[in-house]
């Protein structure tokens, strides 16, 4: 955060405006509104909720975040693991709920946001996601998780794409079905991060075809700013 922001002021020297593209809506919502701060949890905390999620799947993780913290749970992605277990990770190392560590209101930053967010067609977004997926295989994605097995349990490759080919290297189903679930896993996970977005009600949606009316509409709220 400290880093996005440091870069930012650098930035907003030069230019008067600056356009922040791509990532996680995570990562958006960290620059415009600050990262809630969580306590230090005892990494063998970690260990084993990911054994327990291996063990008993994602309703057990969805289970013990809801009894634990049903705020949370409300407004979680619950298809999501990586969050059920870190807000399980909190509320077992100090006993709160992971909700009472969230910041309730926003941090004001010193400069304004402008959210535009960019749907397709479902068909073809699903269409693009598909395509992208062969491409990414027939660069090598199964090589280079192959060579990433050893650490499979590490938070960073607990994500879609490298979990479908560990299970494939695990001999859990053939390459073929590894694929199918490659593309089904990041068609659903497509499909969670337009609803994540679709909650905040400050982003203003066009489709990417849309160029002119996105270019309209800046320079409208541009206007506004100024006025």
């Amino acid at each position: 955060e400290e880093d996005a922001l440091r870069i930012l002021e650098d930035l907003f020297k030069e230019k008067e405006m600056v356009l922040m593209t791509g990532g996680s809506g995570l990562f958006a919502k960290v620059v415009t509104e600050g990262l809630d701060e969580m306590p230090e949890v005892d990494p063998q905390i970690r260990s084993q909720i990911i054994q327990e999620y291996e063990e008993k799947g994602l309703a057990f993780l969805q289970e013990e975040v809801r009894k634990g913290d049903p705020a949370y749970f409300a407004v979680v992605d619950t298809q999501n693991p990586q969050r059920l277990m870190r807000a399980l990770e909190v509320i077992r190392g100090t006993g709160r709920p992971f909700s009472s560590f969230r910041k309730q209101e926003k941090v004001k930053r010193p400069f304004r946001v402008l959210k535009i967010g960019l749907n397709r067609d479902r068909e073809e977004l699903y269409r693009r996601i598909d395509e992208r997926m062969d491409q990414m295989i027939d660069a090598g994605l199964f090589e280079e998780a192959e060579k990433f097995f050893e650490k499979r349990h590490l938070n960073a490759l607990q994500t879609v794409g490298y979990q479908e080919i560990f299970g494939f290297l695990e001999g859990k189903y053939d390459r073929e079905e590894a694929i199918r679930l490659l593309k089904r896993n990041s068609r659903r996970y497509a499909k969670r991060q337009l609803t994540w977005f679709k909650k905040d009600t400050e982003i203003q949606w066009f489709n990417p075809s849309e160029f002119n009316q996105i270019e309209k509409w800046v320079e409208q709220q541009i206007g506004l700013s100024k006025s």
